[in-house]
């Protein structure tokens, strides 16, 4: 089966091509025409275009935010909806959802902030596609990069800690379960929109105990709210908001996580 993958070069994208070798790089250069020639005798779509959310934000960063998802996306659909392809997965996120409520797909009120209107506005996007669709959102993606290599410096160091009050929920998923998702989605040609989260959210607190117990680290070093915000200015939201967010979807499809629990994930990782 080959597949073709926006925003190749990530994190996501690298595990994905080892699931998937037989794989079509589309560059964010790419225009409509181009793209349309990449996608001879490709079966499937992955959309994972899009600038890093964890950064500063300011009003150029926003943009970047904005054009980096929205219009890789609408050039993307253009070009699927004249090709062959029969499967597109498009990414979005668990910050679509409002703060402090546990949320599932049949959530209907979303987040009014910057970071709710640009999921929904890049699931519009992905949405205009003819063919079969799938609409994964993410939660904190965890795996030998991303997030969690950004969190190991400090907990080796001694410096590991809360998060503000520690009482905010994050929703994550191990990296292998996430591009095991994929495949399920292919193979049961699922459509719609699925939460690609691990079963059991949990909060900061006990996120950060238990990678501390995983590296022998104490985590006594809390990192207060303020901190955050002036390195990360609105972008901090993504660290203090509390999402809260579970894959019924995929789950009544029968989906078995391979990681279901915080600890299995890292000490797969971390062994």
């Amino acid at each position: 089966m080959r597949v073709a993958i926006s925003g190749a070069s990530g994190f996501v994208a690298n595990a994905l091509k080892q699931k998937f070798p037989d794989f079509v790089v589309i560059e964010r250069k790419d225009d409509v025409e181009a793209i349309t020639h990449k996608l001879k005798d490709v079966y499937a779509v992955f959309n994972l275009a899009g600038a890093p959310i964890a950064a500063k934000w300011d009003e150029a960063y926003k943009k970047v935010l904005w054009e980096s998802r929205i219009e890789t996306t609408k050039k993307l659909v253009a070009a699927i909806n004249q090709s062959d392809v029969e499967h597109f997965i498009s990414t979005s996120a668990v910050g679509i959802y409002p703060s402090n409520v546990p949320c599932d797909e049949q959530t209907l009120k979303l987040s009014e902030d910057f970071l709710g209107h640009l999921a929904l506005a890049w699931e519009r996007e992905a949405q205009k596609c003819t063919k079969r669709t799938t609409i994964l959102r993410f939660g904190v993606v965890l795996g030998e990069g991303g997030a969690l290599e950004k969190m190991l410096p400090a907990f080796r160091m001694f410096l590991g800690g809360i998060i503000g009050d520690g009482r905010m929920i994050t929703s994550w998923i191990d990296i292998d379960d996430l591009v095991s998702i994929y495949a399920f989605v292919l193979e049961k040609k699922l459509e719609g929109i699925l939460n690609a989260t691990a079963p059991q959210p949990l909060t900061n607190y006990h996120f950060t105990k238990i990678l501390g117990n995983v590296l022998h680290r104490p985590t006594f070093v809390p990192v207060p709210s303020f901190i955050i915000k002036m390195l990360f200015g609105e972008g901090s939201t993504v660290l203090l908001e509390s999402k809260e967010a579970y894959p019924k979807a995929l789950l009544t499809q029968g989906f078995v996580f391979a990681y279901p629990n915080l600890e299995s994930s890292l000490r797969k990782i971390l062994a």
